[in-house]
């Protein structure tokens, strides 16, 4: 039976590498905002952001970030793995910047975005129990073809760690 995830990422540079993940079909995943609902969300604030970010990771197993080069360090993405991670839910990260945009293109690989979160008051990064993957080739086929073999093992030890700690 297929997990429930929920998939965080940079929208601007990387809806388009994002949406190829989504689409594997291994996994179920959450509903996308349109980019009308997104402004019409964003106008409520803060709150109102935190309010759909919430509503989006109920019910889900599994956060997984989709890393791509800005992804470290984003408000929102930082809240969505604070969120999952404090509400017990899996949560793992997946370089996607060999994956190729709408233009065709590659970008550079980012920073890991656990690396700036503790846990065990400050004993330990959150980045030394999540596992973040790096697909190995910069071929965007085979990319995105050892992404599709590998996720749903992906989120089953994401979600088996999480339960150990």
């Amino acid at each position: 039976m297929p997990r429930n995830v929920f998939y965080s990422f940079h929208y601007l540079p990387d809806g388009w590498r994002a949406s190829q993940v989504r689409n594997i079909g291994t996994i179920e995943g959450n509903s996308p905002a349109s980019d009308n609902d997104w402004e019409t969300i964003k106008r409520g604030g803060d709150p109102a952001v935190q309010r759909w970010i919430n509503s989006q990771l109920d019910g889900r197993t599994c956060a997984i970030i989709l890393i791509g080069t800005e992804t470290a360090g984003r408000k929102w993405i930082n809240y969505e793995i604070e969120k999952a991670w404090n509400d017990g839910k899996g949560v793992l990260g997946i370089h996607i910047h060999n994956l190729k945009n709408s233009a065709g293109q590659q970008s550079t690989k980012g920073a890991n975005p656990f690396q700036t979160f503790t846990l065990n008051n400050g004993q330990m990064r959150l980045s030394d129990v999540v596992k973040t993957y790096d697909p190995p080739s910069s071929d965007s086929s085979q990319v995105y073809s050892h992404i599709k073999e590998n996720l749903s093992a992906w989120v089953e030890t994401a979600i088996n760690i999480r339960s150990n700690q």
